[in-house]
């Protein structure tokens, strides 16, 4: 048996530069952390030659390509598994359309336990580049690289997207980052929905919103420096000029219950946030100064909170027997 464990990821800056439509045009940059929530994996050899899958449904089949999972049947053909498996997902949170990257989190996931069940080493890059290709080559996923590299690779990070397809990775040690984190609150509006719509209408526009992009991509440099700052609530002020630059790019990133919700949390004390991945529900991220987190959690009592801390791990395997 062996189990993998992978971050899930929440991102400060750039999101959206990760598009294949924006950085085959010029180079996009993205400033992400993992978190400490998690996808695992469980895989198990089995004492006949059937496939058993487990996630939010129970499949049983006997030849690979008779998997609905897409995902768990683009990587047992991309490790070379055939049958005689059993494969099981969990995770800490809903498993789709929650902003945090879930959906690469399983791929890379999924890759990293079969690849050591099949005796076979890679890297994290190589999981998260070949997380990329399943996910956005084969099975047609209007997505970025962000969230593959965000999970596979743990830590506060900048990642850059070249428009050659070359993905570099620069780790941001940053020694305040326990005080960033205490200050930032993950709020579920109770959505759940797919991101592939809302960044198919993204990806089309990239060329309609060039001005944006750009802005989107300065402002990576710009939080990376607030980073280093003395003054961390200047984060808080980023957040909300990057929540309102983002509702500019498509249709469907936010809703009127987002909207609400958003100003609920600034009325209650924080001073920005943004919502997390395509947009449309999921989690938004709050930064709330410390003076005003007793309030805040009084106000919002009535709302879900994940509690969370950064992770500087990635994808790894926790178990391994036989």
């Amino acid at each position: 048996m062996i189990i993998s464990k992978t971050p899930l990821r929440i991102s400060f800056a750039g999101g959206g530069s990760d598009l294949p439509s924006y950085y085959s045009q010029e180079p996009g940059k993205v400033i992400s952390t993992s978190i400490n929530k998690y996808v695992y994996v469980i895989i198990k050899k089995r004492f006949d030659d059937m496939i058993y899958i487990n996630y939010s449904k129970k499949e049983i089949v006997s030849d690979v390509d008779q998997i609905e999972h897409d995902l768990v049947r683009e990587s047992m053909k991309r490790t070379g598994i055939k049958n005689g498996v059993e494969i099981t997902t969990l995770s800490d949170i809903p498993s789709s359309g929650s902003g945090l990257g879930s959906s690469s989190a399983i791929t890379v996931g999924l890759l990293n336990a079969m690849y050591n069940y099949m005796n076979t080493i890679k890297s994290q890059e190589d999981l998260a580049e070949e997380a990329c290709q399943i996910e956005i080559d084969i099975c047609k996923n209007p997505i970025g690289k962000q969230d593959q590299y965000g999970c596979a690779i743990g830590g506060l990070k900048k990642i850059k997207f070249n428009s050659n397809g070359i993905v570099e990775t620069e780790k941001i040690h940053y020694e305040y980052s326990s005080n960033l984190e205490r200050n930032l609150y993950l709020c579920y509006t109770n959505i759940t929905r797919s991101a592939n719509a809302i960044l198919s209408k993204q990806s089309k526009s990239s060329k309609k919103n060039k001005s944006q992009n750009h802005l989107i991509i300065k402002s990576v440099e710009e939080f990376k420096k607030i980073l280093f700052s003395k003054d961390v609530d200047e984060v808080g002020i980023f957040l909300d000029k990057a929540w309102k630059l983002k509702k500019e790019m498509s249709e469907g990133i936010t809703n009127q219950e987002i909207e609400k919700l958003y100003m609920e949390g600034k009325k209650a004390g924080a001073i920005g946030g943004k919502i997390l991945g395509a947009g449309g529900g999921g989690f938004i991220l709050f930064y709330v100064p410390r003076n005003s987190q007793q309030v805040f959690e009084q106000k919002m009592i009535k709302h879900t909170f994940l509690n969370f801390i950064f992770e500087k791990h990635g994808s790894k395997i926790i178990f391994l027997e036989g």
